[in-house]
């Protein structure tokens, strides 16, 4: 028993000195997309905040691919040291592990949660050829034409949305499925497609040029960005359950410890004025937690996407 005793106290210290020397080397940042969109950037400019408070590089490692699982099996292989991190969106955490009839991982026991990081812009946008001025003008022009609206899907959550339209409605809109943001609104201004739900970055200057239309923003309220834009309540949808977010993971079994101060230093980064200044202007909403927060956050949203996806009719694959 002394041994065994003697063991632990060995082990506790160890697991003390380790997060006290905490970080001593290079992290890495895993970003389940590709450079250039509104993940990639936000999670660059939390990598330079949480270099300027670690004391540490942090590199970013852009790993696309099957809805972020490629990205999530990378960490979740990762040791876990706080050394691997993930900057993970709702598409791994909700609808990979939700529209699979065998989830390649579990988002809570695989992972260990660290921080949120904030909320996504979402708009639904249409083209100018559409006659339609506003939600209610678009429900009665797919009404009189069924069928006749294409509606760009691109991911679960642009599908779930896309759903809940034709669901409250009653409409027939035909669904094309895309593999990106980028290429369906690339194909909304060409003409290919009348309607999509896209995030702000990749729309506002489009939108503000007059080349898209926007009827209705996800967010509870109006986005600053496009004030005399409705929300997609004030339009006549239904409320969204469901949050559009991007939060910081590490693999399963990461110390508290090191879960606690990466989280305390990410909250402390994002708060500065110049990282908040620049994301903004993105239409992305900074905002942090703690590992608790984000824990509980997770499951409340996993029941919420599971039942968007259920009422919507959306079956795993």
């Amino acid at each position: 028993m002394r041994a065994l005793l003697s063991l632990l106290a060995t082990l506790l210290l160890s697991a003390a000195a380790s997060a006290q020397s905490f970080p001593s080397r290079p992290i890495r940042l895993i970003v389940p997309f590709p450079p250039a969109g509104i993940t990639d950037l936000s999670a660059r400019l939390v990598a330079e905040g949480l270099r300027v408070k670690l004391s540490q590089p942090v590199i970013v490692e852009n790993k696309p691919g099957a809805d972020g699982a490629i990205a999530a099996a990378q960490v979740i292989a990762s040791p876990p040291d706080g050394y691997t991190l993930f900057a993970a969106t709702n598409t791994a955490m909700m609808q990979v592990p939700l529209l699979k009839k065998e989830p390649p991982y579990d988002p809570v026991s695989a992972f260990t949660p660290i921080s949120l990081v904030g909320r996504y812009t979402f708009v639904l946008v249409i083209t100018p050829a559409l006659p339609a001025k506003n939600m209610s003008e678009l429900i009665a022009y797919a009404k009189a034409n069924p069928g006749k609206i294409n509606f760009a899907s691109y991911s679960g959550a642009s599908q779930l949305a896309y759903a809940q339209i034709v669901k409250t409605a009653g409409v027939d809109m035909l669904r094309v499925p895309y593999k990106g943001e980028v290429p369906s609104v690339t194909d909304i201004l060409g003409g290919q497609i009348h309607a999509v739900f896209a995030t702000t970055t990749s729309t506002l200057a489009h939108i503000k040029e007059g080349r898209l239309r926007a009827l209705g923003v996800t967010t509870p309220t109006r986005s600053p960005l496009l004030p005399e834009v409705p929300t997609t309540v004030e339009a006549g949808m239904p409320p969204i359950s469901v949050e559009f977010f991007a939060a910081l993971f590490g693999p399963a079994e990461l110390p508290a410890d090191i879960a606690a101060r990466l989280s305390a230093e990410l909250n402390a980064a994002i708060a500065r004025p110049q990282i908040r200044e620049q994301i903004d202007r993105q239409g992305f909403a900074l905002a942090g937690s703690t590992p608790a927060e984000l824990g509980a956050f997770v499951k409340q949203q996993l029941g919420a996407w599971s039942r968007g996806f259920r009422d919507a009719g959306i079956e795993p694959e």
